[in-house]
């Protein structure tokens, strides 16, 4: 999962070298926190929020596969 938001947030920001994701695993859930720089905020969330919730879309795919709940922080 940190791979997956990881690969994303470098894709779609101008400077990749600052994306900082922070995992943290319990039982059955995952807790991920991205943090990106402060001018690349804006690229992260989208209009309306649309890149934010679609890469919430994908983990959460990709944790139903593992049976596993996942929620993406952006700081």
């Amino acid at each position: 999962m940190k791979e997956l938001v990881e690969i994303l947030a470098k894709a779609l920001v101008d400077e990749p070298d600052k994306v900082v994701v922070n995992m943290t695993e319990k039982e059955k859930s995952c807790f991920i926190e991205l943090k990106v720089a402060p001018e690349d905020m804006g690229k992260v969330i989208g209009k309306q929020g649309r890149i934010a919730r679609a890469i919430r879309i994908l983990t959460k795919a990709a944790a139903t596969k593992q049976n596993k709940k996942v929620v993406v922080d952006i700081v």
